[in-house]
């Protein structure tokens, strides 16, 4: 048996599967001042009177990194930074222990400029007494030769907690990002150690010692111990969910616009067949442009229980949520209390639904229940609205799918797929008003946790080759070795399906989840005269994101379920 946990700003989803389907599921509403208690009360309601030994994975999907992120809460970094010519280092400052530094590496990972000891030695005693725990390092073209990375962190005080080197973070040539996702992977650490630490240690309390998973951005997983190198791979984990949950239930061919509207947000998607859109740069979060491979979602601050307004004398909706609905005894009249008074939701008190709204219908010149259906509207329009912008941003840019680049294609959804706690009656509302076909995912109120349940073990690796100077690299993986100049396209090949097998299997997948795509394949003769003198090849391969083997079955079963 599996367990999937999503944790989302409102509910903790938590759900039991077997190869026969669903058979438990529990919501838990999430105290964000103490993440922990809530997936803990998850854990003991979903395991109650399961015998320990029948549960051999746990997948946990959490807001946790991504509310540090935005709320500022991380630990204190420091990061030391190697430009070389170009641009200066200090347009990229992301924190206030940035610490810009003298050596730099060339495109074809030739040493320019060396690194200075004592410069790096003073600066490494300047963080210690600042009480820096963690420290980032990055040196430009890092991944054609991460020598000076290496060399940085040797020099710097062992006293340091941990070190995250720039060349481990992905295999992509962008500098400006490429500070910014070991800052983040730096920043979070602490608070993802922390918590998934505490997490295993009680399952273990509870004899179930069996292997954590946490979703990633790319709605692939990886195990806890990995996790701990790539904290800042678990931001955005939640939409990833929404879109796992989805995949098996979208047609075949068409396209569709996957929408989970959650208490707090409703995070979007779209699927091509049964294949999501892929952000193959990385995430955009606040100030900070990653190079956090993602897949390609929109999160919007619209939700069941965002706080209705009216401002100017126009109705608002979100984006604070400010607690429960007045239903519940919460502050402010939210969607929730509107679908209420509607009778579309029967688990609340209706009479403080319709209390709450009274304030609303007076300033509107609204009955109670004109009231309700205005908020109701409004919330769908203004998540169709907003969906729109996505396909349009979508649109502008060229399509990629965890796949593929698909040169010249539009995106053009007809089919709307739902989920989340509210999705019955919203999809109702939203095929009246959009010329959308809506359908419901089964198992809708916990449909994003059955979807990091059963997700697969993903990563990618990335080879380059220079048959010039006779050197085959892939630093994110610690690979080195000497080619000759027959060194070809389907060398390369071969040898980043090696090295992705080896690094899938250490970070928790099984043999038969291996299936193993190349997604990048790249040759450039290098010509000195009019003589060819070698090659630059570049090889990208993944393991397909997917379903984990065994369990293709639960989706049709659920579906025969609804």
């Amino acid at each position: 048996m599996i367990i999937g946990l999503d944790v989302g700003g409102t509910h903790a989803d938590v759900v039991l599967l077997g190869k026969k389907g669903l058979i438990r599921e529990v919501k838990v509403p999430t105290d964000p001042a103490n993440l922990f208690d809530t997936v803990l009360t998850c854990l003991d309601e979903i395991t109650e009177g399961i015998k320990p030994s029948d549960i051999h994975r746990i997948v946990l999907s959490t807001t946790l990194t991504t509310n540090a992120i935005i709320q500022r809460q991380t630990a204190p970094v420091g990061m030391i930074v190697a430009g070389g010519p170009g641009l200066d280092p200090e347009f990229f400052r992301t924190n206030k222990d940035y610490y810009p530094v003298t050596g730099s590496i060339d495109h074809r990972g030739r040493e320019i400029e060396p690194i200075d000891p004592e410069q790096i030695k003073k600066i490494s005693c300047r963080m210690a007494k600042a009480g820096i725990r963690n420290v980032g390092v990055i040196s430009k073209f890092s991944i054609r030769n991460p020598e000076h990375e290496i060399q940085i962190a040797r020099l710097l005080d062992p006293s340091f907690e941990k070190i995250f080197m720039g060349h481990h973070v992905s295999g992509y040539l962008n500098f400006p990002r490429r500070i910014a996702t070991t800052y983040l992977n730096a920043a979070v650490y602490p608070i993802h150690k922390n918590f998934f630490n505490a997490v295993k240690k009680s399952l273990e309390k509870k004899g179930l010692n069996v292997p954590i998973h946490v979703l990633k951005a790319d709605g692939g997983t990886m195990n806890f111990d990995a996790s701990m190198d790539f904290s800042g791979q678990t931001i955005l984990s939640g939409p990833a969910a929404s879109v796992m949950g989805s995949i098996a239930f979208a047609p075949d061919t068409e396209e569709s616009l996957v929408l989970d509207i959650g208490g707090t947000t409703t995070d979007m998607a779209i699927l091509i067949g049964h294949v999501p859109l892929l952000n193959p740069l990385g995430i955009n979060l606040g100030p900070y442009k990653t190079l956090i491979r993602s897949l390609e979602t929109h999160s919007i601050g619209i939700g069941g229980d965002s706080a209705v307004a009216v401002k100017n004398g126009r109705l608002t909706i979100g984006p604070e949520r400010l607690g429960k609905p007045v239903a519940f005894d919460g502050p402010a009249p939210t969607p929730s209390d509107a679908l209420l008074v509607l009778g579309m939701m029967k688990n609340g008190d209706r009479d403080k639904a319709a209390g709450g709204l009274e304030d609303i219908a007076r300033q509107l010149g609204l009955a109670i229940e004109d009231t309700a259906m205005e908020i109701f509207d409004l919330a769908c329009r203004t998540i169709l609205k907003e969906a729109g912008a996505m396909i349009e941003n979508i649109n502008s840019k060229p399509v990629y799918t965890i796949h593929d680049l698909l040169e010249g294609h539009t995106v053009k959804p007809k089919k709307m797929l739902v989920l989340g706690g509210p999705a019955l009656h919203f999809a109702k509302h939203f095929e009246k008003i959009s010329d959308y076909e809506v359908g419901v995912v089964p198992r809708w109120k916990v449909a994003n946790a059955i979807g990091a349940a059963l997700a697969r073990t993903t990563c990618e690796v990335t080879l380059f080759a220079d048959t010039q100077q006779g050197i085959a690299a892939a630093p994110e993986e610690n690979f080195y070795d000497s080619v000759t100049r027959s060194f070809s396209k389907k060398d390369a090949i071969r040898q980043a399906c090696s090295l992705l097998e080896k690094k899938a299997m250490q970070i928790g997948s099984h043999a038969e989840d291996l299936e193993i795509e190349v997604i990048e394949d790249m040759e450039f003769n290098m010509i000195r005269g009019f003589t060819t003198t070698g090659k630059n090849i570049r090889v990208k391969v993944q393991v397909k994101p997917g379903l984990i083997h065994g369990y293709d079955p639960v989706a049709g079963m659920l579906l025969e379920d609804m």
